[in-house]
């Protein structure tokens, strides 16, 4: 968790990317139409984010209730990682940005997860910004296959249940690495976090972009750090506490 005291650029942004389908319906068009427009929004945001200094950005590709939609939009957005990686990755690369995932790769078809791994290998030694998708995600099936590798060493004598404290629960989450989250980011104007890093972002600062998704580029990003980076965060603290925090440091 970071120290009370006036925010700087966050650590690790995440994206809750909203709208691609309202997009294309308000113009008229198949909703296919804007998951593909939907990708170019993913690389300005990810050229951005890396261009920014950005440490984490985590984007919310694909839920677990998500495969609950009509078969030919999944088909559909199953093929787009593919083609993302396929023209993106030499850029991913340059910029010396790692590419992790979190999620089910197990319900990924087999070619999707082909390329997702290329990807995380061709990348592993990237000290750039880590660009983590979530696919096949869902928040609370996280916490509960972690509570099921918990149980399962605590059977075998690998950890003593007494010794669990928040540090060694994050260790069994998808990433263990993935530091909390600093800003999370939603378009479409929704109000909520859809089953999105439950754990993660419990001291989140919550932007609500009313852009669609396809329409969020590096000027709405920029506006949701400017927004970040104007707020006062305690974490618990009073706010004559974190002045006095801040006048110490």
């Amino acid at each position: 968790m970071s120290q009370p005291g006036p925010p700087a650029m966050p650590r690790h942004v995440a994206v809750i990317m909203d709208g691609n389908g309202r997009w294309a319906e308000r113009r008229g068009q198949p909703r296919s139409d804007g998951h593909r427009a939907g990708v170019e929004s993913v690389r300005q945001v990810v050229r951005a984010a890396s261009d920014l200094g950005i440490g984490w950005l985590t984007l919310y590709a694909f839920s677990t209730e998500n495969w609950n939609r009509p078969k030919a939009e999944v088909d559909l957005l199953m093929k787009l990682p593919e083609e993302y990686f396929e023209q993106e990755l030499p850029e991913v690369i340059e910029r010396r940005c790692r590419i992790r995932t979190i999620g089910r790769r197990d319900r990924l078809p087999p070619s999707v997860r082909r390329s997702l791994e290329d990807a995380m290998t061709r990348t592993q030694d990237g000290t750039g910004m880590q660009l983590v998708f979530a696919l096949s995600y869902g928040g609370r099936g996280e916490i509960v296959e972690a509570v099921r590798r918990i149980v399962r060493d605590h059977e075998v004598g690998r950890i003593d249940v007494d010794s669990l404290d928040e540090k060694l629960f994050t260790s069994y989450l998808d990433e263990p690495e993935l530091p909390d989250v600093d800003l999370l980011i939603r378009t479409g104007g929704e109000s909520r976090v859809s089953n999105f890093l439950l754990w993660q972002i419990a001291y989140a600062e919550l932007h609500v972009s009313e852009c669609m998704w396809p329409d969020f580029g590096r000027a709405q990003l920029e506006a949701a750090l400017a927004d970040f980076q104007g707020r006062e965060r305690r974490f618990g603290q009073t706010s004559a506490q974190v002045r006095s925090t801040r006048g110490k440091s």
